[in-house]
């Protein structure tokens, strides 16, 4: 079974060239590598990233999945392949966050609550540091003072500056981020 990607940020990047170009490499990256793209499926950062995904010779229909906040399946930005209509507002943002790993890029205080569900459910998080917003904020930092895994003593918020170095890293370090909320490394 392929796994899956979750990508949190703006809900606008219009104007921010550099968001738009992350995004892009992100979404193809991650394909490229096999995975699929899940996002709150609204427009900004969810939007290009599945256009990026979409530019892989390697997308295949299914690789887009949208979880949106509303009811109507139109919500969903016109990339989406699979949309899930949650009718739960704000708190889909958990829901999103429940992929096999998180990337952030930028964002605001939703990507910041995805994050901190992300974090609490013991996910690698990968954020972008070289673009405004919450994903600056939060790279290269612990979300709080939990040790989640005492494996991985420098567990952190990862962060990277390109859609190449954020796969690698997920690539290098997802097999190690593998329990589920609420368990402890000991439990295993």
């Amino acid at each position: 079974m392929r796994k899956v990607i979750a990508v949190i940020g703006d809900a606008n990047i219009d104007g921010d060239d550099l968001k738009r170009r992350v995004c892009l490499e992100t979404g193809k990256a991650l394909v490229d590598a096999g995975y699929r793209v899940c996002t709150g499926g609204l427009g900004g950062v969810m939007e290009a990233v599945f256009e990026g995904a979409k530019m892989s010779e390697k997308y295949v229909d299914g690789d887009c999945i949208a979880i949106i906040p509303g009811m109507r399946k139109s919500q969903a930005n016109k990339l989406a392949d699979i949309v899930i209509p949650t009718s739960v507002g704000i708190l889909r943002n958990g829901i999103v966050t429940l992929a096999d790993a998180v990337i952030a890029i930028g964002g605001g205080a939703g990507t910041l609550c995805e994050a901190s569900f992300a974090w609490s459910y013991k996910k690698l998080i990968v954020a972008f540091s070289n673009v405004s917003g919450t994903s600056g904020n939060i790279a290269g930092t612990r979300m709080d003072y939990r040790n989640r895994y005492p494996e991985i003593p420098d567990d952190q918020v990862w962060g990277v500056t390109t859609g190449e170095e954020a796969v690698a890293l997920i690539n290098k370090k997802l097999d190690s981020y593998n329990l589920e909320p609420g368990f402890k490394s000991t439990d295993i």
